[in-house]
């Protein structure tokens, strides 16, 4: 029966899916947790430089540190979107670039000039697709970046904001806070603005002086940002894909499910058509 053999088909079809699936889960999982623990690593190290540099700020040290300067009004600003490399990830790589785009129109429609920063592959084809004119176009980062990852993004960016060629930078990137819960999220950069209610640098003995302190933290403050933009973007780029991959793998075991019934039926239609051809023609000899 054509019937029963093309669900059959279709069962093997939706079964070896399934295993694919399965698979990537398990991959993805894996990965997940390696990826969290860099995650959960970065961040004690990023709030302690937060509160060291928000220490040491005072007011009149952009004139000697032009990378602390607060620029009265922003002309020209650079968006740094992270997105993913691959795909099967659910709208992970879909939400961060809508929220790009939300920005950049934010931006433009306050009259200030933008420019365009992706690293991901992601992002470079869907912006190169819609003929928007990127500055940078990384495609060579991966998800288990490294401070020299960092660097090799920030770094050009920091330059051109202490000339004063940039007014302001800003990332786009995932916000990790759980394998669940990574909703896309904008961070601006650069001006550093220090927090407040930090400790007062006086409240402490420094050695050496806090000018020579904050010349060398200040930089590696804006690279290790990147850097944990970098982690927790790809940590959520993990849990999204392994969310994904289990729906469709229970997705898949659903249309199994009805898959066999169909066949089950389509088999048992097959039978019983035989037998009364089997009793018609012994009707038909006696």
């Amino acid at each position: 029966m054509a019937g029963a053999r093309e669900v059959k088909r279709r069962i093997k079809s939706v079964d070896n899916t399934r295993q694919i699936t399965r698979t990537m889960e398990l991959v993805a999982t894996s990965k997940l947790k390696r990826a969290t623990d860099r995650v959960y690593e970065a961040r004690p190290y990023a709030a302690a430089l937060g509160e060291i540099v928000s220490s040491l700020y005072s007011p009149g040290l952009d004139e000697r540190y032009p990378i602390l300067r607060q620029p009265e009004q922003v002309k020209r600003a650079a968006v740094l979107l992270l997105t993913a490399n691959r795909g099967l990830a659910g709208a992970f790589n879909a939400n961060l670039i809508k929220e790009s785009r939300n920005l950049l129109a934010d931006l433009r429609g306050k009259g200030i000039e933008t420019e365009l920063h992706i690293a991901g592959k992601k992002g470079v084809q869907y912006y190169r697709f819609r003929g928007e004119p990127l500055e940078m176009a990384r495609m060579d980062i991966s998800d288990n970046p490294t401070t020299e990852d960092a660097e090799s993004l920030v770094g050009s960016l920091r330059d051109r904001f202490e000339s004063g060629e940039l007014d302001a930078v800003y990332v786009v990137a995932s916000d990790f806070r759980s394998a669940v819960s990574t909703p896309p999220g904008v961070k601006e950069l650069l001006p550093i603005r220090p927090e407040a209610g930090a400790a007062a640098s006086d409240q402490f003995i420094l050695s050496p002086s806090g000018d020579m302190i904050l010349e060398r933290i200040l930089p590696v403050y804006v690279r290790n940002a990147i850097y944990t933009a970098l982690v927790q973007n790809a940590a959520a780029e993990h849990g999204a894909r392994r969310t994904a991959m289990k729906n469709a793998t229970d997705n898949a075991g659903e249309m199994l499910e009805n898959l066999t019934r169909t066949y089950n039926r389509a088999r048992q239609a097959q039978i019983t058509q035989e037998i009364a051809e089997i009793v018609g023609g012994s009707a038909a000899l006696e």
